[in-house]
């Protein structure tokens, strides 16, 4: 352990210059983990300001434990792209130092000192991360004061969590960083020459596409014959979620494959590849945009049973499911961003040969670009056509004629692309970085 610990203290002195890519990977984990921090605690704070509300109501209230019912169902749909994030952050402290830890796996240091230095790297920057979340949360609260729900603003005291929420929360944080790292590492410690060769990865099958379909069906089942109370289709709900997200990867690779045999320019043949050599990758980048496709979907239904202004439930459910877009759409920006930049910087070989080469950075850009814009159009119509699958059904083909709906559900989804497309470009820096 000893040993362990004075070489990872030699190599944070080795990464101590501005312009090394292992610092600013590790600049940008601690953002992101700070993001995820803040958003989740501020996302609890919410739920509890519903409990609160409701545990103060008259007995006969039902409508008030409805509304914790909902506020738990959005927290539970915000807490998986904000666990996507950790674990990217995560395997963004772990990847970028493959390399450098497989060459020393070779070197002859054992399996438990490749570890424990990664380890202690993800704890540091995750446990950093996690404060400065901590402390961002309390700025964040201001910012959703102003939304209000059944028929009142929140106050600043209801979104403020009990002290030892806090401390909790940099805790799991760190471990959810710690269990991201070291699955990551398997690879590095078993297959040392794997790492170092860049070995492709297996494909993926399209079996992947099978449960949706059985999702979808029981959800439908269940729905008309009225044979589940609301939280069994809420489940459903958070089934179908979870089968998008098996089938996207696959997506991304059949995508990846046609992209490249009809390419036509070098940026997006270079963008084509790089989605067939890492479809999961692809994925986690715009998976965030699929969940706020789903979530303005029923945010745009429920907007067509509160356009008449009288049903405080449905105009709340609409509120509701605009806050919980936004929300989402901010995280999958910040996780298009900081996933962008860690391919850059685990992709910097690849860059600097075609700088040399005389590929000129526009192109390098623009194949970027295209690198998030394909998948983020997959990652759409994904979406768009499992959130039909439960919708359609249950609330009839009119659903999809209403003006109201499809205006507010096209300006939700463009709004949350553009935000992603956004954190793609921010990135852009990083490309000056590592061929500079």
């Amino acid at each position: 352990m000893v040993t362990s610990l004075r070489m990872w203290l030699l190599l944070r002195k080795r990464d101590a210059g501005r312009t090394d890519p292992q610092r600013l990977s590790g600049v940008l984990a601690v953002v992101a983990f700070a993001v995820t921090t803040a958003v989740a605690l501020l996302v609890l704070g919410g739920f509890q300001a519903f409990a609160e509300r409701a545990a103060n109501a008259a007995v006969d209230d039902y409508d008030a434990s409805m509304y914790v019912m909902l506020a738990g169902t959005a927290a539970g749909l915000l807490l998986i792209p904000l666990v996507t994030l950790g674990g990217a952050a995560s395997r963004l402290a772990v990847a970028r130092r493959d390399e450098r830890l497989a060459a020393m796996r070779l070197a002859g240091a054992t399996t438990s000192q490749v570890s424990t230095l990664a380890l202690l790297d993800s704890t540091l920057q995750a446990a950093t991360g996690a404060v400065i979340g901590a402390a961002a949360y309390f700025g964040l609260i201001p910012l959703v004061l102003p939304v209000t729900f059944q028929q009142r603003p929140f106050s600043y005291a209801e979104l403020v969590l009990p002290w030892w929420v806090l401390p909790l929360a940099v805790i799991t944080v760190v471990l959810v960083a710690l269990v991201s790292a070291a699955a990551s590492l398997r690879r590095v410690a078993i297959t040392p020459l794997g790492v170092a060769a860049r070995q492709a990865p297996p494909g993926l099958h399209w079996t992947r596409v099978v449960p949706i379909v059985a999702v979808g069906i029981g959800f439908v089942v269940l729905w008309n014959t009225g044979q589940a109370p609301l939280i069994v289709l809420i489940l459903f709900l958070f089934g179908g979620l979870a089968v998008v997200n098996i089938i996207g990867p696959w997506l991304m690779g059949v995508i990846g494959k046609r992209a490249a045999k009809r390419a036509k320019t070098a940026a997006s043949l270079v963008a084509a590849r790089r989605i067939i050599d890492a479809p999961k990758t692809a994925w986690r980048s715009v998976g965030g945009v699929a969940l706020a496709t789903f979530i303005a979907s029923m945010a745009a239904a429920a907007a067509m049973f509160g356009a008449s202004g009288t049903d405080t439930i449905m105009i709340d459910i609409g509120t509701g499911g605009q806050l919980t877009l936004v929300i989402a759409a901010v995280v999958a920006a910040t996780s298009t961003g900081v996933m962008q930049a860690g391919r850059i910087i685990d992709q910097r070989t690849e860059y600097r040969a075609l700088h040399l080469a005389g590929t000129d950075i526009r192109v390098m850009d623009k194949a970027r670009l295209l690198e998030v814009g394909i998948p983020l159009i997959a990652a759409v119509l994904l979406a768009t056509a499992a959130a039909s699958l439960f919708l359609v059904p249950a609330l009839g083909v009119g659903l999809v004629t209403q003006p109201v709906v499809v205006i507010q559900y096209l300006l939700s989804v463009v709004g949350a692309c553009a935000l992603v497309l956004a954190g793609s470009w921010a990135s852009k820096g990083v490309v000056r970085t590592v061929l500079a």
